[in-house]
């Protein structure tokens, strides 16, 4: 870099990442990034050079500056997009940005960067799949997006677009977690540009996984929870520009709607619903939604809406008011009148007749159309009711411009062999006269309407299959002439062009990627490639699509087995063997069309080869590390024994090495010997052996319910895991169902002494909460024992918690059973999380709060018991420590107080000194946040009140100072409110102010100074 340019470099440089300066406007600044694009451009500076320069505003520790310089070579980096850069040079600034994406103060520049990146295409150097995959990573682990601001959310969601468009084979490796990823991102968006984006990208998940078995279908439910709650769109803003965004968020939200049929069973019933509303906006939404997803949702998702769908469109269209039923009985008592004056009558009548009146009759029309179309009886039917009518009116009536041909005349075309059925030869003595007539209305009709339907009618006439077409040749030319006229008059080519382009180009080159099963491929392809000879521009096109879609059949073909994805490349590498490249012969400068198609089929053979070879290795060596464990475990003659009398030191090793490897399993490794697995795991828990637990936590978590291997023998399923472990190895008696879990009659393995119940509670709580984090229905039942065994009948409960050893027992019961709320609620570093492929339902922890919090609520109320109180706010206070923030501030008006007495029930044991600092951070959180406030204004007086004690909690230094803090905040609220406490909170502040902790003091003195400057 001359010194000249280093120094103009450096000037703009410093112009830009200098907003602290008043001199230096937004204008000038814009300004200044232009002029080094511009630089870079002409190869007046180069990339490295630039980032040597800015190296000092990359990794200062002043925010601001290091926020702004990595946004200036971000930004920079959107400008210069055409500029072809090696690939050292990509994968060293993607791994820069992807790293940035976890410093939140410089967090713009860092989306912006990975998605100048990625947008990137191959000629001017694009990411790899590996640079793509270490972007999402970095995503996943650290960006929470609805905390974001709006254009760092657009950004956000923009990134994720990118991802599974340009690299799906990439986040197919990901399999749930970026499913989930989508859904807590997407979970809660108000803004309508980010709105766009989050229902196109439930739209591409759809597309990654259209197969119903899918990853997806685990999380159908869910996704669609978050989307239904958008239906209707709806605005409160003024018409105008806003009208046109719901329009498009309408669509948008649409074709998210019909994206997969796994919406099906719950989009159906929520539209249905909808359809019934007395908003007309909610009505015409509701209709046009069910239009469009009963197509893509096929005919045997629908078989079971068909009644209450009919059901709601007969309440929908039918809705005739009395006089529009007269005018049968007037047209019987004038049947004498000469026709004319009838025609007149009707003319004049229709006149008469309102707009939605004759839309009413287009949509009669339009359901005689498809009720036609449906079966051979149905067809015969409404043609004998409805057709000759028709015909004749056409006849006579062709040359009034104002008629309404309807759709009486659309017959279902796809039907063979019918040449003897009624609708058939009635076809076929009209069609001379339908033909005339609608050729006559086309060319005398000056409105749009009736021409459309006269070409439509045509165009049907004509696409009847040869074998009973009711179209002589003649009549079928005659119509074929008719339409080249009305492409060919009052047009010129200029003029045509851009609407074959959109219409007819853009459309067929679609086909070759569409799913759309009602063409066969090798016509599509046919149609495509006589379309491309006409022009280069066309063919251009065409040979972009035609590499897109070779590159996804070969994909499916060689990784997923697919043999009609194989059918699919040959028609497709023919069609480009024998046309394509055998027509770019004859044009000049066309070499690099054959050099990138070969490039591309070896980069897929390299793609494929290599995702093949490393999936098998990975599963393979799975299998083989579970295979060994299991062997080394089953040797041992401790394992083989029913029941051991106890673990040696050697055996709680091996079975720790083989819980290790469970845990760590990836749901898709094929489990052998599951049973033998699962009794030796049960037998450990008598002994408390933790690890066992996680591992058989981690195998409900993590097993198919059911699952077909390739020889086509089943897997274990996860029901008969359940059975055997509920069943068999935890021992139920007396209860009508084998699996269901009674408190009083738990023993494990033939033992009922006090500790293996507790460490038999604490196995069954790891248990609950992998199948929780699943979401299976079972989980009720194991959160029902837990209660159970804290709501214990007073006549079997302790006097004291200090009582004779089966007093004692019982407590120890209790209070496993109240922590097993804190195993299940709370996360977990040693297993059940995603780092190692736990199976996880996003808002597992919300579904489990509402489900036990009004439960635990009345059962405190109810108990009368100081024990039975005390393990119920133990149970209280786990649940609730471990809730989202969210759910708790929903609900806080009601928790609050019950907070407060466990607070204070709780700090009276030593033992409950961590659970009372994680429920006092609860209620801290509740304090700071604006949407807690009136909670805490309605209860001041027991808050303050409780608070005041926490301040000399003597078992934890944490307690005493959150508490102190938490006095503080108090002094912020209205002055009404906390001023009669002020000198109760400024006495014990004084005793704090002795506290022998340092830090105690200092926020005593804090506290202090706040009460007495506010109040």
């Amino acid at each position: 870099m001359a010194d000249s340019a280093t120094s103009e470099c450096v000037k703009h440089i410093e112009t830009y990442v200098d907003s602290s300066s008043s001199s230096k406007s937004p204008a000038q600044q814009d300004a200044s990034l232009d002029a080094i694009a511009k630089l870079l451009l002409n190869d007046i500076v180069t990339l490295e050079s630039l980032v040597r320069e800015m190296e000092m505003y990359l990794t200062t520790t002043d925010n601001i500056i290091r926020a702004r310089g990595i946004l200036l070579l971000a930004e920079s980096l959107n400008r210069i997009s055409s500029k072809r850069l090696d690939n050292k040079t990509i994968h060293s600034l993607i791994g820069f940005f992807a790293e940035k994406l976890s410093d939140w103060r410089a967090l713009r520049g860092a989306l912006v960067g990975c998605l100048a990146l990625m947008r990137r295409k191959g000629d001017t150097g694009a990411i790899s799949s590996a640079d793509a995959n270490v972007v999402a990573q970095s995503f996943m682990q650290n960006l929470q997006v609805q905390s974001l601001g709006q254009h760092d959310r657009k950004l956000c969601f923009e990134i994720l677009e990118c991802l599974m468009d340009r690299y799906p084979d990439t986040i197919m490796t990901m399999e749930d977690n970026f499913i989930y990823v989508i859904c807590e991102a997407i979970d809660g968006e108000k803004d309508p540009q980010c709105l766009l984006l989050t229902f196109h990208l439930v739209e591409m998940l759809a597309q990654l996984y259209p197969d119903s078995s899918s990853a997806l279908a685990s999380y159908a439910e869910d996704l669609f929870n978050i989307l239904g709650s958008y239906f209707p769109i709806h605005f409160t803003h003024p018409k105008g520009e806003d009208d046109l965004k719901r329009e498009e968020l309408s669509r948008a939200l649409m074709l998210a709607f019909a994206s997969t049929p796994l919406f099906e069973p719950y989009a159906v019933p929520l539209l249905l619903e909808k359809l019934s509303s007395s908003l007309p906006s909610a009505k015409v939404e509701s209709l046009k939604y069910l239009s469009y997803c009963i197509v893509k949702y096929g005919v045997h998702g629908m078989i079971e809406h068909l009644e209450p769908l009919w059901s709601s469109l007969k309440d929908a269209v039918f809705t005739f008011g009395p006089s529009t039923l007269t005018v049968g009985p007037y047209l019987e008592s004038n049947v004498g009148y000469p026709d004319m004056d009838i025609i007149n009558t009707v003319n004049k009548s229709y006149d008469g007749v309102t707009v939605s009146e004759k839309q009413r009759l287009n949509a009669v029309g339009r359901i005689l159309y498809v009720s036609a179309a449906a079966s051979n009886a149905s067809c015969n039917t409404v043609f004998q009711s409805f057709f000759s009518s028709l015909v004749n009116g056409l006849g006579s009536m062709g040359q009034e411009k104002d008629y309404n041909f309807g759709r009486g005349y659309e017959e279902p075309t796809k039907i063979t062999n019918l040449a003897n059925e009624k609708w058939c030869s009635m076809l076929d003595s009209f069609c001379d006269s339908l033909t005339s007539s609608l050729v006559k209305s086309l060319k005398e009709s000056d409105q749009d309407a009736f021409s459309h339907s006269t070409v439509r009618g045509l165009q049907i006439l004509a696409s009847f299959p040869g074998s009973f077409s009711p179209v002589p040749k003649s009549t079928f030319e005659n119509i074929l002439a008719e339409f080249m006229s009305i492409i060919v008059q009052k047009s010129h080519d200029s003029e045509k062009s851009p609407s074959f382009d959109v219409i007819v180009v853009e459309r067929m080159v679609a086909l070759l990627s569409s799913d759309d099963s009602t063409m066969p491929l090798s016509l599509k392809v046919e149609a495509v490639s006589e379309i491309g000879m006409t022009s280069l521009n066309y063919m251009m096109k065409i040979v972009q699509e035609l590499n897109k879609a070779i590159a996804t059949s070969l994909h499916e073909s060689w990784l997923d087995g697919n043999s009609k994805s194989a059918e699919h490349a040959m028609l497709l590498l023919e069609c480009y063997a024998d046309k394509v490249l055998p027509w770019f012969q004859n044009v000049r400068d066309s070499d690099d069309v054959p050099m990138h198609f070969a490039l591309k089929i070896w980069d897929e053979i390299e793609e494929s080869t290599l995702f093949v070879d490393s999936v098998k290795e990975k599963r393979t060596a799975r299998a083989k590390i579970l295979d060994k464990a299991f062997s080394v475990l089953s040797s041992s003659t401790t394992f083989g024994v029913e029941e051991p009398a106890e673990f040696s030191c050697r055996d709680k090793w091996i079975i720790s090495l083989f819980d290790s490897v469970v845990i760590a399993l990836h749901p898709k490794t094929h489990l052998k010997n599951t049973e033998a697995i699962l009794q030796i795991l049960t037998r450990a828990l008598p002994y408390g052996h933790l690890p066992s637990a996680h591992a058989l936590g981690s195998l409900l978590n993590k097993m198919p319910l059911k699952e077909t291997t390739l020889d086509n023998t089943q897997n274990y399923s996860l029901e008969e895991a359940i059975g055997v472990i509920f069943s068999h190895q935890i021992g139920f008696v007396n209860g009508d169902d084998d699996n269901e879990i009674r408190v009083s009659n738990l023993k494990l393995s033939g033992e009922s002494n006090g500790l293996v119940r507790v460490n038999a509670i604490v196995g069954l709580a790891w248990m609950g909460k992998g199948l929780l984090m699943r979401g299976h229905e079972k989980v009720k039942d194991v959160i029902k024992f837990f209660l159970d065994c804290l709501v214990v009948p007073s006549g079997h409960l302790p006097t004291t918690s200090n009582g004779d050893h089966k007093d004692q027992e019982m407590v120890n019961v209790m209070r496993a059973a109240a922590d097993s709320f804190g195993v299940i609620m709370s996360d977990s570093e040693a297993c059940l999380n995603k780092r190692l492929h736990a199976t996880i339902r996003p808002l597992y922890k919300q579904r489990l709060f509402n489900m036990v919090m009004p439960i635990l609520l009345s059962s405190v109320l109810k108990s009368d018991s100081p024990i039975t109180r005390s393990m119920l706010h133990r149970a209280l206070a786990h649940v609730v420590s471990n809730a989202p923030l969210s759910a708790i501030l929903g609900e806080a008006k009601k928790l609050i107080p019950f907070m407060l007495d466990g607070l204070t029930i709780l700090s009276e044991d030593v033992q409950n000194r961590d659970i009372v600092y994680n429920l006092l951070l609860v209620l801290s959180g509740i304090l700071t946040d604006k949407n807690g406030q009136e909670a805490i204004v309605e209860n001041t007086h027991i808050i303050i009140k409780c608070l005041n004690k926490l301040v000399f909690y003597p078992h934890m230094m944490l307690v005493r100072e959150t508490a102190i803090q938490c006095l503080t905040a108090m002094s912020e609220l209205p002055h009404p409110r906390v001023y009669p406490f002020r000198l109760q909170v400024l006495q014990a502040l004084t005793k704090a102010l002795d506290d022998p902790k340092r830090s105690v003091r200092q926020e005593a003195v804090k506290c202090r100074q706040a009460w007495l400057d506010d109040l």
